[in-house]
């Protein structure tokens, strides 16, 4: 059996990443991570500075996952000691981010370099308030959401997600084949294309929106069922 939890890297869902995981008790925990990323963000290496693209986005996304009470990635972090917890290998599942980074930046026409720095600054003024509103206008339309992406970054959705989503898919696959029950902690963004990736295979997914919302009762805090 294959979980596929979505998350979001700015969110304050550890501890229901953790239930998630605790109650499930998968033989792999598989990460949306590369090693260098992986060990940065259990050592809390300091994120890039300074005046380019990646490095304006790291910046955003650690003042936005300030607003909610969290640093960027804890939702990683607590998968990764749920599954220290129960015993379970842990898997690193994603590119290196770098390379990947580096060749959406060099394949991208100009004009796109041009739209992802203007998004990019404009980001840095985002408040939390214009990240909840656009969260839930991809909830209401993730199809909609993904394609106006993908008309205004055509590059960056081919690297980031559509060739992201086929690696992954094969390596879960392949960890599901040899190691058997998996939870696979990624990028609410990725959700729909791993199942189109892992079609015919038995997955079930736990949203963003489910894993933000805890269930009601007694046992609220341990007990619940997007980025790139």
């Amino acid at each position: 059996m294959i979980t596929l939890l979505g998350v979001g890297h700015v969110f304050d869902i550890g501890r229901s990443i953790r239930a998630e995981i605790l109650a499930r008790r998968p033989r792999v925990v598989a990460l949306e991570l590369d090693p260098i990323r992986y060990n940065a963000l259990l050592n809390r290496a300091p994120r890039g500075r300074g005046l380019s693209p990646l490095a304006l986005l790291a910046q955003f996304q650690i003042r936005i996952a300030r607003q909610y009470g969290v640093e960027v990635g804890d939702e990683m972090v607590a998968a990764a000691r749920a599954a220290q917890e129960i015993g379970a290998e842990i898997a690193l599942i994603d590119q290196d981010s770098r390379a990947v980074l580096q060749r959406v930046w060099t394949d991208m026409s100009f004009r796109e370099r041009g739209r992802l720095l203007a998004s990019t600054v404009s980001g840095l003024f985002t408040r939390k308030e214009r990240v909840e509103a656009e969260l839930q206008r991809f909830y209401r339309d993730e199809a909609g959401f993904i394609q106006e992406f993908a008309r205004e970054l055509p590059t960056a959705k081919r690297i980031l997600i559509d060739e992201r989503d086929i690696a992954m898919a094969g390596t879960i696959r392949g960890l599901a084949e040899s190691k058997g029950n998996v939870v696979a902690v990624v990028g609410e963004g990725h959700v729909d294309g791993l199942l189109h990736q892992l079609a015919g295979v038995p997955v079930q997914v736990v949203h963003l929106q489910q894993l933000r919302t805890p269930a009601a009762g007694p046992n609220a805090s341990a007990s619940v069922s997007v980025q790139l």
